[in-house]
């Protein structure tokens, strides 16, 4: 039990602010982008700076506090938050400092990818993220990082240079290349469990405005799609980009109202190449069969980053399921129709991102993301805003998993993964586990930083 005099000291010595229970405003404070997830935390420590993030280190270290890190708080399981623990909420670090010259950008632990690609944009430049832009940065990025820019410049880590690290015996280090190594390499793609990274250095490209958006086909054509989708994006060049989605058509604008409410399949475009080239490169795309709906065209990169970021707000119930995925049979697709033309919810949906091309060219051991074999990361949400619907909406997700998992390649993205187990931890990074365990025991022996997909330090 922590003291309360401890509590009052700790609170004085913070720049920033300290939540507690009593609070007016304490059911708010505690809520993470998962409606789902409902904890109470003991103390919520507001940091304004790394000091403040090292004097919460410090304390949950030295009661014996479980501790979690909240960037975003995107995070599929609410692992942003614990329950009668200590959350380190690092929203108000928020700043980015762009580099023209080097072509980088430093971001604060606080920031989301929405702060990044509007401080990137205006100079005409871009690095790899999601598809949400409220995720927060310093999840996405520990985790591995995919999404509309995976094929053309890599995984969100293939573009981390350093990080500065507040470890668990309350030290700020820097990781990089020539700086803690080992430390580099656990936490692109070891998630949270090394230390509160306070700041990232990104390499930046020169994307500014991509020929994107979404196309539509009918449920019927489903299985065609799939199958002409596997051949076209594991041949693609790079510059292409596209996921493939099972989904029910929103009922406003920008779709028609003939379409409100319909299951359909589609795939979100993104390419990256010369925009005078973008029909004539689009041409065997709406060749293959012409779209219901074709809503490709040029679009400032930060537009694509948001575009659905107004159907996905805070505060829905998800519920996630995932895989890696090398090949789709057509038994695999046969069961993907099935399951996929079954979307329980109006914001259910299947996704599979393609992790190929450039994210293909860097080593299964070069960083602790170990499945860079794989051609897609699959990912089924059951979501919905009411609550009552959580059961039928985790049914959904879980046949669809159990009948698609004999096809996968094993492991599965960790941002996607919900609280299942050490072994799912184990076999997502395969042979690069143990040497994570290892960095795990020199930087956090006690495993202060477990409230995440743990990787257990070392015996």
């Amino acid at each position: 039990m922590v003291s309360q005099t401890s509590i009052d000291q700790f609170k004085a010595e913070l720049r920033g602010w300290l939540g507690q229970p009593t609070d007016s405003g304490y059911d708010t404070d505690r809520k993470v982008y998962n409606g789902m997830i409902n904890r109470r935390p003991r103390l919520i420590a507001h940091c304004a700076d790394v000091a403040d993030v090292i004097a919460a280190v410090n304390f949950g270290r030295e009661n014996k506090m479980l501790v979690a890190i909240r960037g975003g708080g995107h995070n599929a399981g609410g692992l942003g938050v614990c329950d009668d623990g200590l959350v380190i909420d690092l929203s108000g670090i928020r700043y980015t400092r762009v580099d023209p010259e080097a072509r980088t950008v430093r971001v604060g632990g606080g920031c989301t990818w929405g702060d990044v690609d509007h401080a990137t944009h205006a100079f005409g430049q871009a690095t790899p993220s999601g598809i949400i832009s409220t995720t927060g940065v310093g999840g996405l990025t520990l985790g591995g990082g995919l999404g509309h820019l995976t094929r053309k410049c890599g995984l969100t880590i293939d573009n981390l240079l350093a990080a500065d690290v507040v470890l668990a015996d309350g030290r700020l280090v820097s990781a990089s290349p020539k700086q803690n190594d080992d430390l580099f390499w656990a936490i692109r793609g070891g998630g949270g469990n090394f230390g509160v990274v306070t700041s990232f250095l990104f390499r930046t490209h020169p994307i500014q405005t991509v020929y994107a958006g979404p196309m539509l086909w009918p449920l019927e054509q489903a299985t065609e799609v799939l199958q002409w989708y596997r051949e076209f994006i594991t041949k693609a060049p790079d510059d292409i980009n596209g996921f493939f989605a099972f989904l029910t058509v929103p009922p406003g604008p920008p779709f028609p109202a003939h379409l409100h409410n319909k299951k359909m399949c589609g795939v979100v475009w993104c390419y990256t190449g010369q925009l005078e080239k973008a029909e004539e490169v689009f041409k065997p795309i709406r060749g293959f069969r012409t779209p219901a709906l074709d809503l490709v065209g040029p679009l400032p990169q930060p537009a694509l980053q948001g575009m659905f970021d107004a159907l996905y707000p805070p505060g829905l119930q998800w519920y996630w399921k995932a895989d890696f995925v090398n090949t789709l049979s057509d038994e695999a697709i046969a069961l993907h129709v099935k399951h996929g033309s079954q979307i329980p919810t109006m914001h259910s949906t299947m996704h599979l991102y393609p992790i190929n091309g450039a994210a293909h060219r860097v080593g299964k051991k070069d960083t602790a993301w170990s499945f860079r074999e794989a051609n897609w990361a699959e990912v089924i949400v059951g979501v919905d805003p009411d609550r009552a619907n959580n059961e039928r909406i985790i049914k959904w997700s879980r046949e669809y998993f159990d009948a698609l998992h004999p096809h996968s390649a094993g492991g599965a993205y960790v941002n996607f993964m919900m609280d299942e187990g050490e072994d799912r931890i184990k076999a997502t990074y395969r042979d690069n586990y143990p040497r994570l365990a290892a960095v795990k025991k020199k930087y956090d022996p006690a495993n202060l930083f477990r409230v995440n997909q743990n990787i257990k330090p070392a015996v």
